[in-house]
């Protein structure tokens, strides 16, 4: 199994990394995620002239940084801040603190449960076959519960912790959609197939989601969607409208979205 002193990161990659010295020719830097050193030269500080070095890197500072060159053999990874742009920085910070908030749950977990080390790495190692990151898996479990890690075949005390830990530490941004829709029906019972369409229309959704109806004047009908982030309230509010509208029609009533 490699060690940190083993890794190091690809060409091309992304890194967080804590200015350690600046010198005339560039500044030298700890990479935060692979504990070991790095070289910013000069000339891959800033994409204008510099004219003092410490105007764009200071001792303690956290930049993020493109990986240039790595020299296994060496122990040398050159690195460029000026070839990262604004949007990379921005993204690589927020995977960066949600990868440390992730960790420090895990660890929390681990101290609750009076776990050692490699247990900690096993379960670690569970949750990544299962999902994408580690902190993917604690933010779903908010709104799906411990299941979410039984799924990963993690030990129901591990899930029981973890999720607390994640309801407890973790602030999940909600997106709202609203979808306003029209229902009629020329039968005599044709409030039961309206009331039929709605109650399918609730039902359609993913767990981690949630559907609303509201009525603002029959025959108009407001539907609220609420879910993690947009294309997944997007997808949920199309499927409710969509089944409600299937839902009148095959009741011999019409339905159709107006906003």
């Amino acid at each position: 199994m490699a060690t940190v002193d083993d890794m190091f990161p690809e060409i091309g990659e992304l890194v967080v990394a804590t200015v350690k010295s600046v010198v005339s020719y560039g500044a030298y830097v700890t990479l935060d995620e692979y504990g070991r050193e790095g070289l910013i030269p000069i000339s891959e500080i800033s994409t204008t002239w510099v004219r003092n070095i410490k105007d764009h890197a200071r001792e303690g500072q956290k930049l993020v940084l493109k990986v240039l060159r790595v020299n296994r053999q060496r122990g040398e990874v050159d690195l460029s801040l000026r070839r990262v742009t604004g949007r990379e920085k921005a993204e690589k910070m927020l995977d960066w603190k949600k990868s440390k908030k992730a960790e420090a749950i895990l660890n929390s977990a681990r101290e609750k449960l009076s776990a050692d080390e490699n247990t900690l790495n096993s379960i670690r190692d569970m949750i990544l076959q299962r999902y994408d990151s580690v902190y993917e898996a604690l933010e779903k479990s908010i709104d799906q519960g411990e299941e979410v890690f039984a799924e990963a075949a993690v030990a129901p005390e591990w899930a029981k912790a973890l999720t607390e830990n994640a309801k407890s530490k973790i602030k999940v941004k909600k997106t709202i959609l609203t979808g306003t829709i029209e229902l009629t029906s020329p039968k005599a019972d044709g409030i039961v197939g309206i009331k039929t369409a709605l109650l399918n229309a609730e039902k359609t959704k993913p767990r981690g989601t949630d559907v609303k109806i509201y009525t603002i004047g029959a025959p108009k009908y407001r539907l609220e969607v609420t879910a993690s982030d947009y294309s997944d309230a997007e997808t949920v509010l199309k499927e409710a409208i969509d089944e409600a509208v299937s839902s009148i029609k095959n009741a011999g009533g019409e339905g159709r979205q107006i906003d």
